[in-house]
């Protein structure tokens, strides 16, 4: 297939994660009335059962398709996702549902360790960079469109038909991999599957301070924006009251970090994925820093051209980072690219829910929580990647260190 293919049907199987979140955030206050749920607090596990399911699972597939190849994981679990996804619809209590969707993460894992997996079997150094940023890109259509379209059939429907949606969408995209997408795991790269080989394979990963490093630095990260997804209902419907508009300020700020990843593709070859990366960065932590002052000396709540503001400019330079570190991780692991991709996502996605649910059941009617939350994890990922680059930022040269 030509490359935009690829680009296209790489972003829309990491996609099917995102609709997995973002097309019910709207949903979440009718499905937690219909299910009986009293804390506002607790919608926020439908997000969590997904993402530690999600998170665990990756553990597994990396090293399933090290060894059996990518299509064949990649399918299972698609199948895994249409067939929760779709029993969702005769739940009788909330801790079914939260059941449901842990199995439904399960499902979903495929989709983000062998995808990457795919990608670096293909790709490498720069190149890989570029195509990331641009699957990020398009991937980044699903949170612009999925609230809205959730909203849309919570007006014509119940709230079960959103993971009806969400079968049919993984469906035609599964069919669509099935078709036209080759095996990718060259010959000389299949490992085999015994305790021994796996155990290998996880200590050459941890065992990399580069890529151990900036998967932490991204785990903290992308923590914050977990943190958002989780308190996004309580921030935008409870303190701002945007109501029917809530999926536009979503899609607003999906559409900057969708021009974020269009930026850094243009530009990550000619300056590299370590000076883009750094430099956003430390204009996270430049923004975060403002924006908790202002949040915290500021009228209250802030007003929300403010808020969004802030936030969409935070989110631009997540943009830069999130792609760029991924690629910085996985670039010294090609040989052991599905159980490095595991590794790195299990790490990067149980840690990163775990500190978006700190972050998210902080909320107290306020935006504070969320916004300490930003500057700190912010903090901490600066931290980590000095400890990668040996305390020297910005190197010219894509290189193993």
């Amino acid at each position: 297939m030509g490359r935009a293919e690829f680009i296209a049907m790489m972003a829309f199987l990491m996609a099917l994660n995102a609709l997995a979140i973002d097309i019910m955030l709207p949903g979440l206050p009718q499905i937690g009335a219909s299910l009986n749920v009293q804390n506002e607090n607790h919608h926020q596990y439908v997000v969590s059962a997904y993402l530690i399911g999600f998170g665990i699972a990756q553990l597994f597939y990396g090293p399933i398709a090290d060894r059996f190849g990518r299509r064949n994981p990649m399918l299972f679990g698609l199948g895994i996702y249409v067939l929760s996804s779709l029993m969702v619809v005769l739940v009788p209590s909330f801790g079914t549902l939260l059941a449901l969707r842990f199995i439904q993460g399960i499902g979903s894992a495929a989709t983000r360790v062998i995808t990457i997996s795919i990608v670096r079997d293909v790709y490498g150094g720069r190149q890989m960079a570029e195509v990331m940023s641009l699957i990020m890109m398009v991937f980044m259509i699903i949170p612009v469109v999925a609230p809205g379209t959730g909203q849309v059939i919570m007006v014509f429907g119940h709230w079960h038909w959103i993971f009806v949606f969400m079968a049919a969408a993984a469906l035609v995209v599964g069919l669509w991999m099935y078709l036209r997408l080759p095996e990718t795991l060259h010959a000389d790269d299949v490992r085999p599957f015994t305790a021994k080989s796996i155990f290998q394979g996880f200590r050459i990963v941890l065992t990399n301070r580069v890529s151990l490093c900036y998967t932490i630095a991204s785990t903290f990260i992308f923590g914050a924006l977990f943190g958002f997804i989780n308190s996004a209902p309580q921030i935008y419907l409870g303190i701002y009251g945007l109501g029917a508009l809530f999926p536009v300020a979503f899609a607003g700020v999906a559409l900057f970090m969708a021009l974020s990843s269009f930026v850094n593709a243009r530009l990550v070859g000619r300056f590299g994925m370590r000076r883009l990366s750094h430099a956003s960065l430390l204009g996270f932590i430049t923004i975060n820093t403002v924006w908790l002052v202002v949040q915290v000396l500021g009228p209250q709540p802030m007003p929300f051209p403010l808020f969004i503001v802030f936030f969409a400019l935070a989110m631009f330079q997540f943009g830069w980072i999130g792609s760029n570190f991924n690629s910085l991780a996985m670039e010294p692991l090609g040989h052991v690219a599905g159980t490095a991709s595991s590794v790195l996502g299990f790490m990067g996605t149980v840690g990163g829910s775990l500190i978006g649910a700190i972050i998210g059941q902080s909320f107290n009617g306020t935006a504070l929580p969320l916004v300490a939350g930003f500057f700190s994890v912010s903090l901490i990922g600066l931290v980590f990647v000095l400890i990668a680059e040996r305390g020297q930022l910005f190197r010219p040269h894509n290189k193993p260190v």
